[in-house]
């Protein structure tokens, strides 16, 4: 990836689904790639993989008058990486969250289970983001009693929730199932749900990244590891 980000003299003209050139049209990552200098691809490195699958699904599940939106948040998703699979867990909340008070039943049920998993994933760490995540997941489940109520039986059925985590497969999984959700549930506002899960996500992601790397550069400074769980 170049160390400066291209910028073009015209606005990218988002369009869903992959294409092979610029030429044929771009979706939101594959301007991403173009803008990062990097091989034209809608999967660049440039962007952390949780963050950038939820930006090909909102880029295909929105209007074109929506995905129009999308366009200025193009520049802030590059440079946008991290290994930390705490971020994969944070995007799942914000996902779910957002598409619970909306989606079909069955939807919701699965939500559900997926925040009471992400709230025992949440409390094994510590900081400001994962304490926001807990709480954002818990409210989504009070505002929704009744999935709230099935996904509490089913895990009773099933046996209690192993604290191994979440993995980057599962969080990717609430993440599809979320924007589906939000994307086919009986609302006349479907875009502007989407368009602010992907903003809220982003927003979350430079929080995370910028907390990663300020801790980086501290354990540089004193010779010290840095932990796996931030304090942020």
């Amino acid at each position: 990836m170049r160390d400066t980000i291209v910028h073009p003299d015209v606005m990218p003209i988002l369009s869903p689904g992959r294409h092979r050139s610029p030429r044929r049209g771009a979706c939101f990552m594959e301007f991403a790639s173009y803008l990062a200098g990097e091989r034209w691809s809608d999967h660049p490195a440039c962007t952390q993989g949780t963050l950038a699958l939820l930006a090909r699904m909102v880029n295909d599940r929105t209007s074109d008058a929506g995905r129009a939106r999308l366009t200025p948040l193009i520049p802030r998703v590059i440079g946008l990486t991290s290994d930390d699979p705490l971020l994969d867990v944070l995007l799942a909340v914000r996902a779910a969250h957002d598409a619970l008070p909306v989606a079909a039943e069955e939807r919701q049920r699965s939500q559900a289970v997926a925040l009471h998993v992400a709230v025992v994933v949440l409390s094994e760490h510590r900081g400001v983001l994962a304490a926001e995540a807990s709480e954002s997941a818990r409210a989504a489940l009070r505002a929704a009693p009744a999935a709230n109520a099935w996904a509490t039986r089913f895990i009773e059925k099933v046996g209690p929730v192993r604290r191994a985590g979440m993995s980057v497969r599962q969080c990717r999984e609430v993440v599809t199932g979320a924007v589906q959700g939000i994307s086919q549930a009986c609302v006349g506002d479907a875009d502007d749900r989407l368009v602010a899960l992907f903003t809220a996500a982003v927003s979350d992601t430079e929080r995370f990244v910028k907390a990663e790397r300020a801790a980086a550069d501290v354990a540089a400074t004193v010779g010290a590891p840095v932990a796996s769980s931030l304090s942020r």
